[in-house]
């Protein structure tokens, strides 16, 4: 092979998918090219060029538009045009931009010459979508063979039998009982039905301290609103109800019957030493400074679950989970220092934390929603707890909201009464202002406290956004505002200066467009789950999003994720502090054909719902 083939060549087998063809293929792929120049201006095919062909660019650019002359993308060195490959008839062009130098490969040919090679053969012949769908499944698959909480069965953790008493059953006798069986609890059973359940905690709290006879029944120590949890549920499931209801023990359930129990302690073992231990020491802290220190495993844990490839998904719910056990444990000391709340309430999270999306020491988005009992007097405790909390989050490095979205601000620390008001006035005048507050709290989560004091205020908003089109159409302009950028091509530079000049911005330009069209298919259709992939699960199959597009936008917002979350745990690895915006240098080309596959799909869904509203 001459010089000049041999430079084809080498330029050819570093482009996707090329590059999983053999040398010996790659030889016959380069005999097959012809070279041919576009001028600036023109259109493809070049003129005398009937055939279905394959273009590889390289020198210059090309624009791909539709016949309104709307941008779809761009080409430049080193892109394979695909637009003319199985001479269909979509109405779409191709124009160079600039002088272009192109070597065009007959598509019949070249199908022969790759035949036996079905991953490249796929990628020409398969939709943005379809190529996104595979890139995902393959990671899911590394991530269940990398196995987890979120993918361990719950029927796999737990053990059987569970001793059982029956509610008359002596406090002495039960006692007796879990030191023979050597089980640190007991479940309560009465004709078949779960009654309740009592932990040697409570024996000690609620009989030995209290003074009560150990001849009464078990049933006045027992806890008697106690939480299951059903069979087929993940241990990840049991891991977020224990850390929000901060128990260490649940009965597992099948059809409502007891089947077993699983407790904190299963769940380390299944783990080792990640989320649930933090979580576990968390939840014994005896001070803040304890808990600073404790922080420090978190950005630890992040880069630990990035490189075993743990879905980013996975890692968010973890994260937050973490936050929550912080937030859960600084609310108990306040607690303990400024004495019982005068009247109930609700520690709420926001944001990112709200969705269960959190990476490593994010900026904190909290509230607080009180009863409407509470008094003008209650006020100075509650300043007090938010201040107490708020200052112990930000020592263990989740930063105060620059926003100041936080419990701290009078405006987010309300009664319930407030709290109905603000959202029926967000949703009835949807201003500028109103809309920037809808997605920060129409995300929120209970963390600690009465959760009916959020629920009642979400029932009633949930109907509102249902039956307000004129809401939806306002939130659904707003969420346009942020674009994927299928404009870009050679090195994605689009921050062309400062701190983060030629870099990508991943979070604004291509995971906040997603998390704003969630909300809105959630708000439209009545959903009340906050989660990004769970609104797009639930608003499948509704009249506001189809399932292949919901499939869609799930693969795209799990790659884009996928992308950050592996850029910040670098970059905490590096001992720098993460952020959102990644370097085209530091992602394979590959993984930059799927970061505009993904673009596409944000693309498509924003335009379909432009037409809408």
């Amino acid at each position: 092979m001459d010089s000049a083939l041999t430079e084809i060549s080498e330029f050819i087998q570093a482009i996707p998918p090329m590059d999983l063809l053999p040398s010996n293929i790659i030889e016959q792929v380069v005999k097959e090219i012809s070279i041919c120049y576009v001028r600036r201006g023109q259109s493809l095919p070049p003129e005398g060029i009937v055939a279905a062909n394959l273009y590889i660019l390289r020198k210059g650019a090309l624009s791909y538009v539709t016949e309104n002359n709307e941008l779809l993308g761009k080409y430049s060195e080193g892109d394979i045009c695909t637009a003319f490959c199985l001479n269909n008839d979509d109405k779409t062009k191709v124009t160079s931009d600039e002088d272009t130098l192109l070597y065009s490969i007959n598509y019949h040919n070249f199908h022969q010459l790759v035949s036996e090679y079905p991953d490249v053969l796929a990628f020409f012949q398969q939709t943005s979508e379809q190529r996104l769908n595979k890139k995902m499944l393959q990671v899911n698959e590394d991530a269940i063979l990398n196995s987890s909480l979120l993918n361990s069965s719950i029927a796999h953790l737990c053990h059987d039998p569970v001793v059982s008493v029956s509610p008359d059953t002596s406090i002495q006798q039960a006692a007796i009982l879990m030191t023979e069986q050597g089980f640190s609890c007991l479940v309560i059973v009465q004709n078949d039905q779960l009654l309740g359940i009592v932990t040697d905690k409570d024996i000690r709290r609620r009989c030995v301290a209290q003074g009560l006879g150990i001849e009464q029944p078990v049933s006045a120590i027992m806890t008697d609103d106690m939480a299951t949890i059903d069979i087929k549920s993940t241990a990840y499931d049991a891991l977020m109800m224990m850390t929000q209801k901060h128990i260490h023990h649940l009965p597992v359930t099948a059809y409502s019957q007891l089947k077993g129990m699983v407790t904190v302690t299963d769940l380390m073992n299944n783990e080792g030493q990640n989320a649930i231990n933090i979580t576990s020491i968390t939840h014994k802290a005896k001070s803040v400074d304890e808990l600073i220190e404790i922080s420090s495993m978190i950005p630890k844990l992040q880069i630990r679950m990035a490189k075993l490839g743990t879905t980013a998904d996975h890692v968010g719910k973890s994260i937050s989970a973490i936050t929550m056990a912080f937030t859960i444990r600084l609310i108990e000391m306040a607690e303990k220092l400024l004495g019982p709340p005068p009247v109930p309430y609700a520690w709420l999270a926001a944001g990112s934390q709200g969705r269960q999306e959190q990476f490593a020491h994010s900026d904190q988005d909290n509230a607080l929603i009180i009863s409407n009992e509470m008094q003008p007097q209650h006020g100075y405790w509650f300043k007090d707890l938010a201040t107490f909390v708020s200052d112990g989050l930000a020592a263990c490095g989740f930063i105060y909201c620059p926003g100041n979205v936080m419990a701290t601000n009078p405006q987010w620390c309300q009664t319930q009464k407030k709290w109905s008001q603000y959202f029926a006035q967000w949703i009835n005048t949807p201003d500028p202002k109103a809309l920037m507050h809808c997605s920060t709290f129409f995300d929120l989560i209970t963390v600690y406290g009465e959760s009916s004091l959020l629920e009642q205020v979400r029932v009633k908003m949930l109907k509102k956004t249902q039956s307000s089109t004129l809401f939806i159409a306002h939130l659904s302009r707003n969420a346009l505002n942020l674009r994927p950028p299928l404009g870009f091509f050679r090195d994605f530079v689009l921050i062309q200066d400062g701190e983060n000049k030629a870099t990508l911005d991943l979070k604004h330009n291509g995971i906040a467009p997603i998390v704003d069209l969630a909300r809105i298919y959630a708000l439209s259709e009545g959903i009340s789950s906050v989660n990004t992939i769970e609104r797009l699960k639930q608003a499948a199959g509704t009249p506001s999003l189809t399932k292949a597009s919901a499939a869609n936008l799930i693969d795209a917002y799990e790659f884009l994720s996928m992308l950050r979350m592996m850029h910040q745990a670098n970059k905490l690895q590096k001992g720098q502090q993460p952020n959102n915006y990644l370097s085209p240098k530091d992602i394979s080309k590959l993984e930059r054909e799927h970061l505009k596959d993904a673009f596409k799909v944000i693309k498509t869904l924003q335009d379909s719902r432009q037409s809408t509203y």
